[in-house]
This record gives C-alpha cells, sequence and structure tokens, in this order.
C-alpha cells in the first residue's frame, strides 16, 4: 500500500496527515480554516487520493502558518508514499473549467521542486480566507512534494470559482502522475535511474 503519516510539531502549529494514493478520493479534513478544509476535499477527492488532515494553528495570528505547515506536511507524506517512484506515470495535466474560470496544471513529480504561478484572484478575501494563502500552500506542497508545478489561470472573474478550479487541476493532475504505468510498472520513469 502506498499510504504515509507525518505529524509536524512546531511553536506555531500542530498538522497531523494520513494519506493512501490507492484511494477512493475519501477525506476528513479538519484544520479550522473552513474554506481551506473545502479546497483540501476537492484536493483529495479529485485526485483519488484518500485524505485525513487534524491542524491546530495559531489561528489568533492569522491561518497563514496553518495553511502553509499543512503544505509541507502534505508534500513530506506524498514523498513518503511514493517511495522510490517506481512504476508512476511521474507527469500529469488539466484544464479544469469551473463556471467562468479555467485553470491549467502541469506537474512532474521530478524530486525538482519549483513552482510557476500564474494566477490572478481578484479579491483578497474569500469569506474570511485570504486569498493570498493558496499560493502559499502550493509553495509549501510543491516544495516539500518534489514536484515541479505550473498553475495557469487561462480566465476567471469569480475568486472562489479560481481557487476551487486551481485545486481541482492540480487534483486531477497529481491523480495521473500518481498512477501506476502499467507497461513500466516496475521501472523508475527517468533515464538517470533515479527520481
Amino acid at each position: 500500500m502506498r499510504t504515509a503519516s507525518v505529524s509536524r510539531t512546531t511553536a506555531e502549529t500542530k498538522i497531523d496527515v494520513e494519506i493512501n494514493l490507492d484511494g477512493t478520493g475519501s477525506y476528513d479534513n479538519q484544520t479550522g480554516v473552513g474554506f481551506f478544509d473545502h479546497m483540501l476535499d476537492q484536493l483529495s477527492r479529485h485526485s483519488l487520493i484518500d485524505m485525513t488532515i487534524r491542524a491546530e494553528g495559531d489561528y489568533h495570528i492569522d491561518d497563514h502558518h496553518t495553511v502553509e505547515d499543512t503544505g509541507i506536511a502534505l508534500g513530506q507524506a506524498l514523498v513518503l508514499a511514493l517511495g522510490d517512484k517506481r512504476g508512476i506515470r511521474r507527469y500529469g495535466e488539466c484544464h479544469l473549467p469551473m463556471d467562468d474560470a479555467q485553470v491549467r496544471c502541469a506537474l512532474d513529480l521530478s524530486a525538482r521542486p519549483f513552482l510557476v504561478w500564474n494566477m490572478d484572484i481578484p479579491t483578497q478575501k474569500i469569506g474570511q480566507f485570504d486569498t493570498e494563502l493558496v499560493r502559499e500552500f502550493f509553495t509549501a506542497f510543491a516544495t516539500h512534494g518534489g514536484i515541479t508545478l505550473h498553475v495557469d489561470q487561462i480566465h476567471g472573474l469569480n475568486s472562489h470559482h479560481i481557487v476551487e478550479a486551481a485545486f481541482k487541476a492540480v487534483a486531477r493532475a497529481l491523480r495521473i502522475a500518481v498512477e501506476t504505468d502499467p507497461r513500466k510498472a516496475g521501472d523508475i520513469p527517468s533515464t538517470k535511474g533515479t527520481l
């Protein structure tokens, strides 16, 4: 089973993450940040990665540390669950429409973290959630997950739709990338022989 559990405790947050790459997209995410939980649920559901996340943070300051540290722990869990990456497809991409919004994601589970972020979220808040934290989450997730991650907004008007389309696009691309390639199930997907 390609599963992993990560616990991360700092002076600012306490994060526990459990994932199963071969799941059905079942989720139980409770971070104390409502909109963020909704986005993590989308990430799980559309990647088919089972996800249980518990987070406690310094909410009296803001949600920044909770969101960022969740991205760190989730990225670390992904690395552990993938192991040596033998047999995975490695690459994934998706053009995701959501009402007025369309977001494109392309990613590579390369172990070379890099984020290209071409998003224009028109409002600073979605409810009580700071929209700048979306990039912070994906920066942390890509960095600690060893992901080359490109997220590009094609168009969009509504902030909620744009952000949700981004999470769903990443999820669908991730689903493809972590799947086993039946033609190369025993091989490392790199001419280097390692990832």
